[in-house]
């Protein structure tokens, strides 16, 4: 039995993390901290265990193997080091961290304590996705050569647990980024873990195009990203992340392939993936549905980190991508970072580790 702290007890942790290790037989949640002490209090009350008065109090207690970590982006960084420190394993909600530095610094104290770090990229994880690479690594639409991917949704402000134009998102200092720390992690992480190829040079531009504050000025994050990124063995493709679609959510990869088309939840109401070939009936495959914001799912992430705490997915924590620990996350968050250079300096940024 894993015995579990909630650092964080926001929307994300509400409707998934929580709820998840809740109905999980090996898991118990210990206790929760939150900013607002009042919504650790409605979890404790909901789902069982005590409210911490600090950060440093829950590290502390011994009966805590692990802690899922849900904060805003500005203490990722500071809060995974301490729980590492201090012996606990973590989850950590993405964007992984504010910089490079940071990233390689969370890795460094997960490595010195021999504690594993997860970082909450659940889309690895989803089912299409998994059929999706294999199907590839199998040369089924032969070797891919271009690439859209696109995750894009209406905005955080009608989402997050204190819904409106005054949501930490929208905040610099909280969030340091938008809708490419939000969204843009996710498929830019995600092409990566389907062609098996790092990101190793980018081209991008982040903007602020329609999102305003409680004032009326532009949000002081980007509401859209768009990237040309250029992989490891050749492929290019597009990357966008917008938080101005007010019609459907769109979670879609399509990848062009010399022997055919794979689109990946381009259509999500009628398939999951559809595959595309010269002169054949397209082959449609309905795995499962993609998760929304209007229909969450079990992303599996929470069980799949019990069951490396448990010890009992040993051949993922080798494999070192379906175990998502944030050594696997590197490549990608260095992309992240490249775009935002390349967008202020208008320049093509080359990644040399990724390569």
């Amino acid at each position: 039995m894993q015995k579990i702290g909630i650092i964080g007890c926001g929307k994300i942790a509400q409707v998934r993390h929580i709820p998840e290790l809740a109905r999980n037989p090996k898991a118990k949640i210990v206790g929760y901290y939150n900013p607002t002490t009042s919504r650790a209090e409605q979890m404790a009350a909901q789902y069982g265990g005590k409210v911490y008065p600090t950060i440093e109090e829950m590290l502390a207690d011994p009966e805590i193997d692990a802690v899922v970590m849900s904060l805003a982006n500005q203490v990722h960084a500071e809060v995974t080091i301490k729980a590492l420190n201090a012996g606990k394993a973590i989850l950590c909600e993405k964007p992984m961290a504010n910089t490079i530095e940071e990233c390689e610094a969370m890795v460094k104290a997960a490595k010195d304590n021999g504690k594993p770090l997860m970082i909450a990229q659940n889309q690895r994880l989803t089912k299409a996705h998994m059929c999706a690479r294999e199907l590839i690594e199998k040369g089924e639409i032969g070797k891919v050569i271009t690439f859209r991917t696109t995750f894009g949704h209406s905005g955080p402000e009608n989402w997050s647990v204190n819904p409106g134009k005054g949501t930490w998102f929208f905040n610099k200092q909280k969030a340091s980024l938008g809708a490419m720390a939000d969204l843009g992690i996710h498929k830019t992480d995600l092409i990566q873990f389907l062609l098996g190829q790092n990101v190793t040079s980018v081209k991008a531009t982040l903007a602020t195009v329609d999102k305003t504050d409680e004032a009326g000025s532009p949000i002081s994050v980007e509401d859209n990203a768009i990237c040309i990124y250029t992989m490891s063995e050749g492929t290019i493709g597009t990357m966008t992340a917008s938080w101005t679609y007010y019609g459907q959510e769109d979670n879609s990869t399509v990848l062009y392939g010399t022997k055919g088309i794979m689109k990946i939840y381009d259509r999500p109401e009628e398939y999951a993936i559809e595959i595309i070939k010269p002169g054949q009936e397209s082959q449609k495959l309905d795995i499962e549905p993609i998760q929304t914001n209007d229909n969450q799912t079990a992303s599996g992430m929470t069980d799949l980190f019990v069951d490396i705490l448990e010890g009992t997915d040993k051949e993922s924590l080798a494999k070192n991508d379906f175990f998502l620990s944030g050594e696997s996350l590197l490549p990608a968050m260095r992309a992240i970072f490249a775009a935002v250079k390349s967008s202020s300096e208008g320049i093509a940024v080359d990644i040399p580790e990724n390569k």
